[in-house]
């Protein structure tokens, strides 16, 4: 067989926690067990019946079957940045500051490419999203890894950066609600990045997939520094980076659909931000593919400006199993913090797991059936922890802690 020789930038790439969940689930099902997957944030709720119709009316339409280009995705340009006014209170144009992307994990990942040289630093999150990282290393980029520790809410520590690193780093990443704690940042954070990443010439991007997937208040962001009310008429509980970036001066932000609007399949996302920014990653999309289907666009489009009680009707469903799950968990004697968004439970292992967590989500799988993923998968700062995805309804929920209860007494 000929010796083929490949990149070393894949060498990095050969671990990845969902693929080795999903090899662990194969053997459990393969020995006749039933699996309770947690471990993967895909949401079981279907899409709203307006966004189904509008792409199911694409279809008979012929017009809609070639290739789509950008010129061709202007409607859905301008429900994006009129959606995005609407909820934060800021101008965009859809001309020049927004890109469509076939989810939003295809935006970090290619972005790099457009940023960084070979040997350049990323500033990334520690644990954090796994494409994050691998983005970077598709671009040949060192990443430098910001610790989140439970002492600092989660949030990075930027004087902790070392100096000989920050020089040579081009961009930093953040994602607030997080994947995976489920932290939240206060619009004073945001805006301490902004001015890090100015001051340094720094790229700033954030990933914002659970803009929406928020419960309840969340503190000071809506007020400014004399108590004033920045964004009366806005409707989010969390902020947007261009909230603290209002000149799109270093930043863009990523959204999808997956999460509001239940369309993961769809792989229906897109960018927002500085227009240097988003003309770069266009010419990265441009070398990699043409952009979806116009039918998936249009329930993109039926999503973003048609009714929205879908939306909260999905914000109630998943803290309805948040309350469940936190309540079963403090029954059996696991205490976790209740988090006030996104879809998962960020849970502190107990002994003796508590240094292990791939062979505690290992060995779960294995003898009980429930998935989920080890902290350890999402960075190093990750480890003695493991992430619940809340994707089940509260009575399958409450058997996966059952069975949970058995394993660990």
């Amino acid at each position: 067989m000929t010796n083929i020789q490949f990149a070393k930038r894949l060498q990095p790439l050969k671990s990845n926690v969902f693929a080795d969940m999903d090899r662990a689930k194969a053997i459990a099902l393969a020995a006749g067990r039933e699996v309770i997957d947690l471990s993967l944030g895909s949401s079981d709720l279907p899409a709203e019946a307006h966004v189904i119709e509008a792409i199911a009316q694409s279809l008979s339409d012929r017009s809609t079957h070639g290739y789509l280009l950008f010129n061709g995705t202007k409607g859905f340009r301008e429900a994006a940045a009129n959606w995005y006014e609407q909820k934060f209170g800021i101008k965009v144009d859809p001309q020049t500051e927004v890109l469509p992307l076939i989810g939003s994990q295809e935006g970090t990942a290619h972005l790099p490419l457009a940023i960084l040289n070979p040997g350049d630093f990323a500033l990334l999150l520690d644990p954090g999203y796994p494409s994050h990282a691998g983005g970077v290393y598709l671009a040949s980029g060192q990443i430098y890894p910001m610790p989140l520790l439970a002492e600092n809410g989660f949030l990075p520590v930027f004087a902790n950066i070392p100096a000989p690193v920050l020089a040579q780093s081009r961009m930093m990443v953040l994602s607030y609600p997080h994947n995976p704690t489920a932290a939240i940042a206060p619009l004073s954070f945001f805006q301490e990045a902004v001015a890090f990443c100015q001051q340094h010439n720094l790229v700033l991007v954030h990933d914002f997939p659970y803009v929406d997937l928020v419960f309840g208040e969340t503190g000071d962001w809506g007020k400014g520094s004399r108590g004033e009310s920045l964004m009366p008429h806005a409707p989010c509980l969390v902020p947007s980076i261009l909230q603290a970036d209002p000149e799109k001066s270093v930043s863009i932000e990523f959204f999808t659909l997956s999460k509001s609007y239940n369309m993961g399949g769809f792989r229906i996302g897109y960018a927002i931000g500085n227009a240097q920014l988003i003309n770069a990653l266009r010419q990265v999309k441009a070398a990699v593919d043409f952009n979806q289907y116009q039918g998936i666009l249009n329930g993109a489009i039926a999503a973003l400006t048609g009714p929205q009680a879908g939306v909260k009707s999905a914000v109630a469903t998943f803290q309805g199993r948040r309350d469940a799950f936190i309540r079963a968990l403090h029954r059996i004697g696991w205490n976790v913090p209740t988090p006030q968004a996104t879809m998962y439970i960020w849970a502190k292992l107990p002994s003796p797991w508590s240094e292990n967590s791939v062979e505690f989500c290992t060995q779960l799988v294995k003898q009980t059936g429930v998935a989920v993923s080890p902290g350890a998968g999402f960075g190093k700062s990750g480890e003695g922890y493991v992430r619940f995805a809340l994707v089940h309804e509260p009575p399958l929920l409450e058997i996966a802690v059952e069975r949970m209860a058995e394993f660990l007494h």
